[in-house]
């Protein structure tokens, strides 16, 4: 079978698959094919990246550099992302070339704007918290109004971490939060006064294959993810309907890999969409410890074409984002007896994720 083939084994061990993206879930993507036999060549337009220095050949170069992405492409059996931010062009090139990319264009641009996310997720019965399509600051405040007078603006494009938005609350300023923003289009999303944060960790296949592994409860501070704790204590029909809405979500986007949707449980007891992530993602980095399969690998299998493995979790515990110069602390975490898992990045800064910890305890 060929390397353009839809279904199917794509690579076999000893066969080469690519990574757009240089950082710290392209490192572990890497480490997780190497355990299975295969090599790794990393696209990315930094230099010394995580990811590089875990792989066989790195091609250091802008994602618009045409040249450059055709001979990655054809030098790998299959592609993957490891952030959502990659140019949909650039991966419409690379399978143009006949090298499947997963997951494909498509998929990114639906989840690179958050309005054509949202509006998928309404289109398709994944209810998201209420919003508005904001394209001018004049826009805000009766859009603010009109979901409560309470909502968080962001950035259609582009925002990660919490980055490129701004809570608001009442009467606005509305020129000063659309520069917070970065003067561009936008979408208001309402508050939502919730119970917990969870998230959906899952694997499709190319065979349409689903498997989910137990969703976690998360906790985030500034827009970014301090910690997992697994399993939720959330009732099991509140996750067993998270975990339905997730295989809806990659169903109807003819999902292969690992996705991630996060969702708010209302004090009502509703589940509302927060956002996906069309890739492996920090809430799910418990899993390559506590879980039979692990994220990473679960990853590597489907985008290869080979069968998938058993998510099922045999340890409860936690996982900690170590963040800036919380990653000093490895010493202390590792004679603790967690498992600790460094990124190798070269500077520390301030929120800037470093690692994560996972403690183990038996399964209860």
């Amino acid at each position: 079978m060929t390397k353009t083939a839809a279904t199917g084994v794509l690579a076999r061990p000893g066969d080469t698959i690519g990574i757009l993206g240089g950082g710290q879930l392209g490192r572990m993507l890497a480490l997780a094919a190497a355990d299975l036999g295969l090599d790794v060549h990393v696209f990315t337009p930094e230099t010394d990246s995580p990811a590089s220095r875990v792989a066989r050949k790195t091609w250091v170069a802008p994602f618009d550099d045409k040249d450059a992405l055709k001979e990655f492409g054809a030098s790998v059996k299959a592609a993957t992302i490891e952030f959502e931010n990659i140019p949909t062009d650039a991966v419409d090139l690379i399978e143009d070339e006949g090298t499947p990319v997963r997951p494909n264009g498509r998929t990114l641009a639906t989840a690179q704007d958050r309005l054509a996310e949202k509006t998928f997720f309404r289109d398709i019965g994944v209810e998201p918290a209420p919003f508005a399509r904001i394209d001018k600051p004049e826009q805000i405040q009766a859009a603010l109004d009109k979901l409560g007078g309470n909502g968080v603006l962001k950035s259609r494009f582009s925002g990660y971490d919490g980055k490129g938005q701004v809570r608001l609350h009442g009467k606005v300023q509305p020129f000063p939060a659309w520069a917070e923003v970065g003067s561009t289009f936008a979408i208001l999303e309402a508050w939502i006064e919730f119970d917990r944060e969870l998230s959906v960790v899952a694997v499709r296949g190319a065979d349409g294959t689903f498997l989910a592994w137990d969703p976690p409860e998360n906790d985030h501070s500034g827009g970014i993810l301090r910690r997992s704790v697994f399993p939720s204590t959330a009732p099991k029909a509140v996750l067993d309907q998270a975990v339905g809405l997730a295989k809806k979500l990659a169903d109807e986007l003819d999902y292969v890999g690992v996705l991630a949707l996060e969702l708010f449980l209302t004090k009502d007891g509703e589940l509302l969409a927060n956002e996906f992530a069309p890739r492996v993602h920090n809430s799910g980095h418990w899993t390559q410890d506590a879980c039979a399969t692990g994220q990473f690998e679960q990853h590597i299998r489907a985008v290869c074409g080979w069968p998938l493995g058993d998510p099922a979790r045999h340890s409860d515990g936690e996982m900690l984002n170590l963040l800036g110069a919380e990653v000093d602390d490895w010493e202390k975490h590792l004679s603790e007896g967690a498992r600790v898992h460094l990124y190798g990045k070269r500077r520390s800064a301030d929120g800037r994720k470093m690692g994560h910890v996972v403690k183990l305890r038996p399964r209860g």
